[in-house]
């Protein structure tokens, strides 16, 4: 049973900061691309951050310079720094792995969400 999990999130003053993490577990050899998106409510799911196996990251211009996506490759973990917060950034935070269920094929996970509230 494969499982991505995240944890962290909660309520934040604007300016304030948070972390989240998430953790891919199960049988897999390996782990490709792992994501960070968020949704607010009534817009569409969106790339917030993401960081392939090599370590390369790529972030959406809203909060380029305020978070940081790492990975720990050992421990099939990914996390995101969120400084500088601000109202708008208040979503359903999900987790995306890219997970090799068989050699070179590589399937789509989802963690359940984590909500960020931030208040002005």
């Amino acid at each position: 049973q494969v499982q991505v999990v995240e944890s962290g999130g909660g309520l934040v003053q604007a300016g304030g900061s948070l972390s989240l993490s998430c953790a891919a577990s199960g049988s897999f050899f390996s782990i490709g691309e792992m994501a960070w998106y968020c949704q607010a409510p009534g817009k569409r799911r969106e790339l917030v951050a993401s960081i392939t196996s090599g370590g390369n990251t790529n972030y959406a211009d809203s909060v380029k310079g305020r978070f940081t996506i790492s990975r720990d490759i050992a421990k099939n973990t990914v996390s995101l720094q969120m400084n500088s917060l601000k109202p708008e950034d208040t979503a359903v935070y999900y987790c995306y792995a890219q997970l090799e269920m068989a050699p070179k094929k590589f399937y789509q996970y989802w963690g359940q969400g984590t909500q960020v509230t931030v208040s002005s």
